[in-house]
């Protein structure tokens, strides 16, 4: 399926990009994150287990077990703090 993947702030600045459309097999947005995750290097890095990283899909806060349909938008991020 196909589906539309934003990046924010840190992420998006190791990543080299601020979203693309990915063709996925990701059922949810824990699998999807793997797979980015299998992409290597800074990719990697960037989406590592034990990084503290929050997403989205559609705009709404999801977890790791959020179901993905064709044609979402699934976006990364990392937590921000205010003050």
């Amino acid at each position: 399926m196909s589906i539309h993947v934003r990046f924010f702030a840190a992420i998006r600045e190791a990543v080299g990009t601020p979203s693309l459309t990915l063709d996925t097999r990701a059922a949810t947005v824990g699998e999807l994150r793997d797979e980015l995750i299998a992409r290597g290097g800074a990719w990697a890095e960037a989406l590592a287990r034990g990084k503290a990283v929050r997403a989205s899909v559609n705009q709404a806060m999801a977890d790791e077990a959020a179901p993905l349909a064709p044609g979402v938008e699934v976006a990364f991020f990392p937590p921000v703090t205010g003050g």
